[in-house]
């Protein structure tokens, strides 16, 4: 359990398609990121400022970009800085003719186009049509620890839950413009990078870090920014970085996966699976959302999704009322499940007769409403 800090920070980086407004992919990141930026710079710097998150950044292909929030202890004030994030990168994307889409892939059939960066054509020439089909977009939680050995407690404590919070944000069921019949398509591409996915439980910070330097030495990664776990100490702040969530249409829903992620933290361990066994929770998750079944992280057996959500939250209560979060979360978990992911609103949007392109405009509207 925590001991130096009463209460974790959490905050989110979100990543977004580049859409044109029509509802076309629009490869346009370059251009983005330099309206940021200079939107940034006539803001003037602040004190805010110089806490870690807060830009707009590159990632992987022009088709997308990626944003940060900063680190928060409040919900309240995660949600509104989120929003506003949403709202200055659609804005930055407007001034170069395009907007942004919270969707974890595209409804179209795409070719994207690897951005202009030494690394990221490294990782093209490398690993190949993995690298040059990837167009994903993920929702990744931050929650801050107090050392290395309080980090690898959180990452081996969820793991067992990951597969849940992964139902919970489902926002990918199409990829190369056909319907997959997965809920998270984004999870079955993900998975096909070496790193990628759940992992064995570590127990302490040496065990992790030889882990890591033992991948490394396989040469079958480039550098430790290829270490893609479901969970994993970030190199960049002191915090753990769960990353196993699509990019959630509604900003609500994200800060729903900050809320449980800095909930479980902590929370009581329970019995640990067995990888091969988590890895089939996972794909089921991916598979049905929150519609169908998932697997019972306490029991290992099949239950309606909604059962398993649940005794999430039922699990990770004591540390959400110690917070004052346990109603938002109540509130938010039973929004998601009544009116579905984003995986649900899309299938249910073109239940209604929508195109592709106007599956994106309305996409495009409630990631920035």
């Amino acid at each position: 359990m925590q001991t130096t800090q009463s209460v974790r920070t959490v905050g989110v980086e979100e990543e977004y398609l580049l859409v044109t407004p029509e509802g076309g992919t629009a490869s346009v990141s370059p251009a983005v990121l330099r309206h940021a930026h200079l939107s940034r710079a006539a803001r003037g710097a602040t004190a805010e400022d110089d806490r870690p998150g807060g830009d707009v950044e590159k990632e992987f292909k022009q088709e997308q970009i990626e944003i940060s929030t900063h680190p928060h202890e409040s919900l309240a004030d995660l949600l509104e800085d989120l929003r506003g994030r949403r709202r200055q990168a659609d804005e930055a994307a407007q001034r170069a003719g395009a907007r942004i889409a919270a969707l974890g892939t595209s409804p179209h059939k795409v070719r994207p186009t690897t951005l202009p960066d030494r690394r990221a054509h490294e990782i093209r020439a490398h690993f190949g049509y993995t690298a040059g089909e990837q167009l994903t977009c993920g929702c990744h939680v931050h929650v801050s620890i107090t050392d290395e050995r309080d980090g690898v407690r959180i990452v081996d404590t969820l793991r067992p839950w990951a597969p849940v919070l992964m139902a919970l944000s489902a926002n990918s069921p199409s990829w190369q413009g056909r319907s997959t019949s997965y809920a998270s398509y984004r999870s079955q591409v993900w998975g096909r990078w070496p790193t990628a996915g759940p992992t064995a439980p570590f127990g302490t910070p040496e065990e992790y870090h030889r882990v890591v330097e033992e991948l490394l030495a396989t040469g079958t990664i480039l550098d430790d920014g290829m270490i893609y776990f479901d969970a994993r100490l970030s190199a960049r702040y002191p915090t753990v970085e769960v990353r196993v969530a699509d990019v959630c249409l509604d900003a609500a829903d994200a800060v729903l996966q900050a809320a449980l992620v800095r909930g479980l933290a902590d929370s009581p361990a329970v019995d640990q699976p067995r990888t091969e066994l988590l890895r089939a929770a996972s794909w089921r998750a991916g598979k049905d959302g929150v519609t169908g079944t998932l697997v019972h992280p306490l029991t290992g057996k099949p239950a309606p999704a909604a059962e398993v959500v649940g005794a999430l939250v039922e699990h990770a209560r004591p540390t959400l009322e110690r917070l004052g979060d346990d109603e938002l979360v109540d509130r938010l978990v039973g929004d998601v499940l009544l009116r579905g992911t984003g995986a649900v609103q899309q299938q249910s949007w073109r239940a209604q007769g929508a195109t592709d392109d106007e599956v994106v405009r309305r996409a495009t509207a409630v990631t920035v409403r």
